[in-house]
């Protein structure tokens, strides 16, 4: 059996209220066939480097291969991805999740063409992504990639304002768990769904609705990850769901499967990666 290990590092206080968490991953080779290589969509945006190896991802039907000493940031993604190493050999990447809060401030881009993407970081930001890549690739030690990605990331959080009525619509989603409608958030903020919609398409890649629902889902992956039992779902899904098939059909969306089939095949990877 592969094996994985998971290394949490502490993010710069500067960071902080715009990176979620920053992780380095070693593996010693591809999963077995057999295994999901399942990751279930969190609302993060990955900034990854692979320091040793590489990586493949498959969203929607559609691979992306990210080569060893290379860059890449992941947009907003509602559907499920399955994550391998390319090689069958020693793996190492160093993953940085951005909040929804916070990763328009450090990319000023167009979020919209991210949805559901990979995208090689200096297609997205040019030279001074090839400049970082090469003295990444430089250090030997990890440390020293992590510091001195840290401090890219402080240097590039002038490069946009803060939008706070987009910033209270995030926190006001987050803080109801998923179940606050467009409709309240209009009323909140005085805005129409449409300019509202604009707004999170140009910050996050996605509507407010869409955002929601990944964010209700999220609060049950994290309790089925760590082992929840679905035997009596009306405790503790009807306050989220209106049934459970309207349920099922979110966890089918962003699990490619349903409780069932998934519960017992999850490995480290899928269950390490959501909830370390």
């Amino acid at each position: 059996m592969t094996s994985f290990r998971f290394i949490p590092v502490t993010r710069h206080p500067v960071l902080a209220p715009f990176v979620s968490r920053i992780h380095a991953v070693e593996s010693g080779g591809r999963l077995p066939a057999g295994d999901r290589k399942l990751i279930v969509p969190n609302a993060n945006f990955k900034l990854t480097l692979t320091w040793r190896n590489g990586i493949m991802a498959d969203i929607g039907g559609k691979t992306f291969i990210q080569t060893e000493n290379k860059l890449s940031l992941a947009g907003i993604i509602h559907t499920p991805v399955t994550l391998d190493s390319k090689e069958d050999a020693q793996t190492g990447t160093i993953i940085i999740e951005f909040n929804p809060l916070g990763v328009y401030r450090l990319f000023p881009l167009s979020f919209a063409t991210l949805e559901n993407q990979i995208v090689n970081l200096d297609d997205l930001i040019g030279p001074c992504a090839v400049e970082l890549q090469k003295q990444l690739a430089e250090q030997d030690s990890v440390d020293l990639k992590l510091h001195m990605l840290q401090n890219f990331l402080i240097r590039r959080l002038d490069k946009a304002d803060p939008d706070p009525v987009y910033d209270y619509c995030v926190r006001q989603i987050y803080e109801s768990r998923g179940l606050i409608t467009v409709a309240a958030l209009e009323k909140k903020t005085g805005y129409s769904a449409r300019w509202l919609h604009r707004k999170f398409s140009e910050h996050l890649g996605t509507g407010p609705k869409n955002f929601s629902e990944i964010i209700r889902f999220k609060h049950f992956y994290q309790a089925y990850s760590t082992g929840f039992k679905f035997q009596n779902p009306r405790d503790y899904l009807y306050d989220y769901y209106y049934d459970q098939s309207h349920f099922l059909r979110a966890f089918k969306r962003f699990t490619g499967f349903t409780p069932t089939e998934l519960q017992n095949s999850l490995n480290e990877l899928a269950t390490m990666h959501y909830i370390s």
